[in-house]
């Protein structure tokens, strides 16, 4: 018994073994080609790449200069350069070498709760910076603590915060990035330098993505770069990871504004049109049928109704009655679908009230 069983295990390992070897061979190939996400393979490696932001990028610049730093907030839309900008500050500040030394990144996906602000921040916080750069340049007496998505921390959390920010200002400067600054607590926003970064204008978006392009060799129009940067609305990130999606699906053939649709998600003008004309007819039948077919093609309703706010106050075809009261039931649809309400109820709501504006006399 004890043979049988000795010997399965004593071939089975050798396969095993092979296995590991081509698993490992594998892996290796792997480290040579390093596939890397568009984002970050053009993601400004110094302050002076950060697209935009004059503002941000002129302080930091006379704070590089003279190797000083208040502690800062960034606040503003995602994708406009808040994480890239201060992860370049440092990483001139520091060095390659001290780099990971001195900076301490915690996001929102890792535990940000009031026993870690107590714990990990605190002890980093009250590490004594020292070493200097292999290059020679002047390095810094401090470190650096990047809380990303700081409006999710709790607001016990940041109370928390706040003395350690005090209390370390010697050898610790701290960065914290949101998007809505009205959720960080006042005792924090006044400890820090406040910088608002802006949506990034169509032109210097068309402008990055066309650079993309070519790095990339993409073939891609200027009508179709153009609404890329419309789709994104301010932010590059999503515009370079749609620009990224769109190339792998075309296999090198040129992007065309219909494939940047499919890609976004973005519910085709005809498709709004149809639904429109479906409300003026007046038939709740035909409108049920539009509803169902708009939900099946697997277009997202709080898509819809970002769409038909601009359509609707757009459009001269409507009075401001008519406009005032879809409006406010777009909003109201809005709020339902946030709180996880049932898409095709919510569409034919919305769809109902619109042809009830539509069709009565005013």
């Amino acid at each position: 018994m004890q043979a049988f069983l000795k010997g399965p295990a004593s071939i089975s390992t050798k396969p095993v073994a092979a296995k590991e070897k081509n698993a490992a061979g594998s892996g290796g190939e792997g480290k040579r080609t390093k596939p890397i996400p568009w984002v970050e393979k053009y993601r400004p490696k110094n302050v002076g790449e950060v697209a935009f932001q004059d503002e941000v990028v002129a302080v930091l610049k006379k704070s590089l200069e003279g190797a000083d730093l208040p502690n800062l907030l960034f606040y503003g839309p995602p994708g406009t350069g808040k994480t890239s900008t201060i992860l370049a500050a440092a990483r001139e500040l520091f060095g390659p070498d001290l780099f990971r030394q001195r900076v301490l990144e915690l996001n929102a996906s890792d535990e940000r709760g009031i026993q870690v602000i107590r714990e990990k921040v605190k002890a980093f916080a009250q590490l004594t910076a020292s070493g200097s750069r292999s290059d020679g340049k002047m390095c810094p007496p401090f470190k650096i603590v990047i809380l990303d998505e700081a409006d999710s921390m709790t607001s016990a959390a940041q109370a928390a915060l706040r003395r350690t920010m005090e209390k370390e200002s010697k050898t610790t400067r701290f960065c914290l990035i949101c998007n809505y600054i009205s959720r960080i607590i006042e005792p924090l926003t006044s400890r820090c330098s406040k910088f608002r970064f802006k949506p990034l204008s169509d032109s210097i978006q068309q402008q990055r993505l066309l650079d993309v392009s070519e790095k990339e060799h993409v073939k891609i129009s200027n009508e179709a770069i153009s609404y890329l940067v419309k789709v994104s609305e301010g932010d590059l990130r999503k515009a370079i990871t749609f620009l990224q999606s769109a190339t792998r699906l075309m296999g090198g053939k040129e992007i065309t504004e219909k494939i940047i649709t499919e890609i976004a998600g973005v519910i085709p003008k005809e498709t709004i049109d149809e639904l429109l004309l479906g409300c003026q007819s007046g038939s709740f039948e035909k409108l049920q049928t539009l509803a169902k077919n708009l939900i099946n093609e697997g277009f997202a309703v709080a898509q819809l109704v970002n769409q038909l706010h601009d359509t609707i106050v757009e459009s001269e075809d409507y009075s401001d009655k008519q406009k005032s009261a879809i409006v406010e039931k777009l909003a109201e649809v809005d709020k339902c679908l946030a709180d996880g309400a049932d898409e095709f109820l919510q569409l034919m709501s919305l769809c109902a009230l619109v042809m009830q504006q539509l069709t009565q006399n005013i």
